[in-house]
């Protein structure tokens, strides 16, 4: 059984090729900085060196076709031809209130994600075109959505409702959903194994920091509060989305610009954020290099969007009444030294210190790294994403028809003898240039 996982999000598209039968990640990949001149594709297999191709791709359908034509590559790819492929699994942002669980798609199923458009309108755009070339591409397979929508479908209703009139819900299905869900999910369990405890034992705050920024409240190993809201907009500040803000300021800018509803949608979404206060980018290395520089405007967005994480941090600890452990996840989350030392000074008054030079070291994507310091009392951990393996597990189960409720599914990766193949490869080959790396590596207890 080999599957194929598609994630297509704002800039990018990450994709893994699996064989279920072996066990094995045949290939893996992200096409970054997709819409901008300098767009290449990043492929990796295991026992060969990375390979990079750079080539403008102008939207997702050119990414997964670059993805599709490295795959089958007679000297680079792994695959004659992608008939082989059992099933691919998609990512789908927004799934509404309709769906609780991953799903085969349908007609019927690509039209819903069609009309849940406008509550994400940055990334179910992206999700469909996915979907629809590699139903093209890869015609008479079995293609499954996995929504980011289902891991916070355990949420209090007394924290998803908002304070509007409640008609609003009952007609427009208006409540808070979050997003980010696989990446949260994949990365509580790990969190879990990296604690020694079973994970719904674990109290957790997650920042998810890449393009999109979300933080997840984690209590006893399921979802419980998320700081994005009916859509995208709403919580931590982003890429090109502001988050939480006076809304009164939308409607006044409004009234003095003449804009029209669907212009001030797309300055919400695409104008503000990092690329709003910097005027120039929103990526965050762009924004360090600027900042390093003297660039006023950049230093401030780096300060606003790191208070802004703290501050969750602190009420999220306080809603689930202390936590094990803080995580950082995803793009910055993962690789930028910078925010994360600027969101965690100041928290040791909740028992959270971090080791600086850990966390100078922990930039790999590689390794689960523990940048706790040795007397801090909620552990600190930086671990890499992988919400392509829950795509994979969660496509396999569905498949079989043998998927169980999300909350007790026990997946693969939550064992401790879960690895990496690929990862585990390309960390030894970091440690070979840095030794100290291996100071990082967030250990395993001992359960027995």
């Amino acid at each position: 059984m080999i599957i194929l996982c598609l994630n297509c999000g704002s800039s990018s598209v990450k994709f893994r090729f699996y064989d279920w039968i072996k066990k094995q990640t045949l290939a893996t990949g992200i096409v970054e900085r997709i819409d901008l001149p300098d767009s290449k594709l990043i492929f990796e297999v295991i026992g060969k060196d990375k390979k990079e191709v750079k080539k403008p791709c102008p939207n997702h359908y050119e990414a997964i076709k670059l993805i599709k034509d490295i795959l089958v590559d007679p000297q680079s790819g792994v695959i004659k031809d992608l008939s082989k492929v059992t099933a691919v699994g998609h990512r789908v942002v927004h799934g509404g209130e309709r769906f609780s669980r991953s799903v085969i798609i349908t007609d019927e199923v690509l039209n819903t994600f069609r009309e849940l458009i406008e509550l994400a309108p940055l990334h179910n755009p992206a999700n469909i075109l996915g979907i629809e070339a590699a139903r093209e591409l890869i015609p008479d397979v079995t293609h499954i959505a996995v929504m980011d929508t289902a891991w916070h479908q355990t949420i209090p209703k007394h924290v998803y409702m908002y304070a509007l009139p409640y008609e609003w819900y009952e007609k427009y299905g208006i409540r808070r959903y979050g997003f980010h869900g696989t990446s949260l999910l994949y990365v509580s369990r790990r969190a879990a194994v990296l604690l020694g405890k079973d994970p719904f034992e674990c109290k957790l705050v997650i920042c998810h920091i890449g393009n999109g920024v979300s933080l997840n409240a984690v209590k006893y190993g399921i979802s419980y509060d998320t700081s994005m809201g009916f859509t995208p907009l709403e919580g931590l500040i982003m890429g090109t989305r502001p988050g939480d803000h006076d809304v009164a300021a939308d409607f006044y800018v409004m009234g003095k610009e003449k804009y029209s509803l669907e212009e001030m949608y797309s300055i919400l979404n695409k104008k503000s954020g990092i690329l709003g206060i910097t005027g120039q980018c929103f990526d965050r290395r762009d924004v360090e290099k600027m900042a390093e520089k003297g660039d006023e405007r950049a230093k401030l967005a780096i300060d606003m969007e790191s208070y802004r994480i703290k501050k969750y941090i602190g009420a999220y600890a306080a809603a689930v009444g202390g936590i094990d452990a803080v995580i950082f996840t995803a793009g910055a989350g993962e690789k930028s030294s910078i925010i994360r030392a600027k969101v965690l000074n100041g928290l040791e008054f909740m028992g959270i210190k971090y080791d600086k030079i850990k966390n100078n070291l922990a930039l790999t994507k590689n390794a689960e790294s523990d940048i706790s310091a040795e007397d801090s009392k909620v552990k600190v951990f930086v671990i890499p994403t992988d919400e392509e393996r829950v795509f994979v597990e969660d496509v396999v189960a569905l498949y079989e028809e043998s998927i169980n409720a999300k909350i007790r599914y026990v997946y693969r990766f939550q064992l401790p003898g879960y690895r990496n193949s690929i990862r585990d490869e390309a960390f030894e080959k970091e440690c070979k240039k840095n030794p100290e790396l291996k100071n990082i590596i967030a250990k395993i207890p001992d359960v027995n």
